[in-house]
């Protein structure tokens, strides 16, 4: 089970931005940015590469729930910039997919 089935399950603390059905937003416990929030589907979905045709609605999903995260914490009229990592050389570090909001400050180009 991974840190992210335990946040969704409740065994586990996180400070919360937003919920849905099928989506959970929380903050990250090492803020890259004044603001950085994952959201992350309640499904296990180990990686964006690893998505099946029959995850696109909550894959659309959750691109909408960034816009709530975006609404609620802040950025969405200032600018915030979306990220999902896959694999190793991506920065993957949990297996459970999740995109990271990040905000509340100008953020440079190229990100790496």
């Amino acid at each position: 089970m991974t840190i992210f089935e335990k946040i969704i399950a409740r065994e586990i603390p996180a400070k919360i931005v937003a919920e849905g059905e099928t989506w959970l937003a929380f903050h990250d416990i090492s803020p890259q940015a004044p603001v950085h929030v994952l959201v992350i589907p309640k499904k296990l979905i180990t990686r964006v590469g690893a998505a099946d045709p029959e995850d696109a609605a909550i894959l659309g999903t959750l691109l909408l729930a960034v816009q709530e995260v975006a609404q609620k914490t802040g950025i969405l009229e200032t600018g915030f910039r979306v990220i999902i990592n896959h694999g190793r050389d991506g920065g993957e570090t949990v297996p459970h997919l999740h995109i990271h909001v990040l905000g509340g400050r100008p953020l440079g180009w190229p990100p790496g």
